[in-house]
């Protein structure tokens, strides 16, 4: 058999896949499809739901492209829709729900660019083909006529661009020269990291070129749809490898200096490349123990955990290195770093949280924490505790198999504690035993400062000996107010 009849052979299983894929939308393909021929108008799904569709993957989403405008769409899709939505008019898109399916379909387009800001000119086209040339990747350049009359509602497929080869050799090039396309959308640069994490794609040579001379384009993007993309890529099957992708291409000196900025900063045991390379093994290992689905404040933290290495980093006098209170410097840089990024205050304080409380553990040593040390693990933890545990077992990444064993060993036995513990009190709401009513009866004072600071006196006894009667609180705030007068 050549190359050719292997390579058509390869095809026609691809599009059968496909084809098996998209069957299961045959019903809603014809009848949108329906709709679209009886006003005159031609109508293909395009894009990332032909992509997956190749790829045997599911995707919720359903993109189409079509030459009607949307002045015209909206005319003779309302009677048909269930819901119309116009957010996205101003390019040409407009969103359909019917059922429980979300359409979006879009008007043909032959944009230019300003190549100042990524804002395109927007220009209807009236060829599938220019349209599809100014698509990102030629993974995402191919389309399928949608035809009422076939069973399954889908008529010829068009790959003028060699997507459908592309795909076959999972490489991520562009549908022309990367420079123009780069240049037109740099944020083009950052999806290519994304898809090699969602879909184990590989560059081009002349995709990694572009993307490397161009990077400092990428801060023509604003943070929040740079965010979009970061958080997609990490939720992908494979972030490390996208992730080295921006690093190695100075896409991450853009929008995440702190990562690329651990590559060299050997770490203490002289057991990794350098922390760059840990933290990326840490991610792998953090993926490993998600039990519920991606995780992304496990994800962000996983990455950014030893962020503070760098800054922190000593040689100190019998040759090693240290990196003192890295967990604090590093909690800093994360939450000033994921605050520029616009994420949301709780998403900042979780990440950041995590990375400040990833060490805690080390100080539990052979087991030889106090049960107040316990509740305050814990406390400080709060709702992230079962994220935390996760990542400090990730952030084993030793090679010496005794020293690993011992470490697992040891949070063992913490994750033990804590549970004897919490069958005997309530670890997640540590409360001190009285109330603020009951404090301003007991010291006679009004509402006010003195009252949340005999509160957190009380906090801080209960986290020292466990609960107390009402006696024993009421006896030691009493003694404890009196000693301060």
């Amino acid at each position: 058999m050549s190359d050719h009849d292997h390579d058509a052979g390869a095809d026609a299983e691809l599009l059968a896949r496909a084809a098996v894929a998209l069957n299961r939308y045959g019903d809603l393909l014809r009848d949108v499809g329906a709709v679209f021929a009886e006003a005159g108008h031609r109508l293909y799904l395009v894009g990332g739901s032909v992509r997956d569709a190749l790829l045997g993957r599911p995707s919720p989403d359903l993109d189409f492209t079509t030459d009607a405008r949307p002045e015209q769409m909206q005319a003779f899709l309302r009677p048909w829709a269930d819901a119309l939505w116009d957010t996205g008019i101003d390019f040409g898109t407009i969103g359909v729900g019917k059922g429980d399916h979300r359409l979006e379909i879009t008007t043909f387009r032959a944009d230019s660019y300003d190549q100042v800001s990524r804002n395109p000119q927007v220009r209807y086209g009236d060829r599938l083909e220019d349209d599809l040339v100014r698509r990102d990747f030629t993974v995402n350049a191919m389309a399928v006529a949608i035809d009422p009359q076939k069973p399954a509602g889908l008529g010829d497929f068009h790959d003028p661009l060699g997507g459908l080869a592309a795909l076959r050799s999972r490489t991520l090039d562009t549908p022309s020269a990367p420079e123009v396309s780069f240049g037109d959308d740099p944020l083009r640069m950052l999806r290519a990291a994304r898809f090699m994490s969602q879909l184990r794609f590989q560059v081009a040579p002349r995709v990694l070129t572009a993307m490397t001379e161009m990077a400092p384009q990428l801060a023509r993007i604003t943070v929040e749809r740079v965010a979009v993309e970061l958080d997609k890529l990490l939720l992908g099957e494979d972030p490390v490898a996208g992730i080295d992708l921006m690093v190695q291409t100075g896409l991450g000196d853009v929008v995440l200096p702190e990562v690329g900025g651990m590559r060299m900063a050997i770490d203490e045991h002289h057991q990794h490349k350098d922390v760059y390379w840990h933290s990326l093994t840490v991610l792998r290992q953090a993926i490993d123990l998600e039990d519920d689905g991606p995780d992304l404040v496990l994800r962000w933290a996983a990455l950014l955990h030893d962020i503070g290495k760098p800054a922190t980093r000593r040689h100190e006098p019998d040759g090693g290195v240290s990196f003192h209170h890295h967990e604090v410097v590093g909690a800093k840089m994360a939450r000033k770093r994921m605050r520029a990024l616009k994420y949301s205050k709780q998403m900042v304080d979780d990440v950041s949280q995590l990375v400040f409380l990833h060490l805690r553990f080390h100080g539990y040593g052979d087991g030889k924490w106090t049960d107040s040390a316990v509740r305050r693990y814990v406390t400080d933890a709060g709702p992230l505790l079962t994220r935390l545990h996760k990542l400090v077992r990730a952030d084993c990444t030793t090679r010496n198999k005794r020293r690993a064993a011992r470490l697992q060993a040891n949070y063992d036995d913490l994750e033990r504690r804590i549970a004897e513990l919490a069958a005997k009190e309530d670890l997640q709401r540590v409360r001190p035993d009285l109330d603020g009513n009951e404090i301003m009866k007991l010291l006679d004072i009004p509402a006010g400062p003195q009252v949340g600071e005999a509160w957190r006196y009380l906090k801080e006894l209960r986290l020292d000996r466990g609960p107390l009667s009402h006696d024993e609180a009421a006896d030691e705030l009493l003694k404890w107010w009196n000693a301060r007068k």
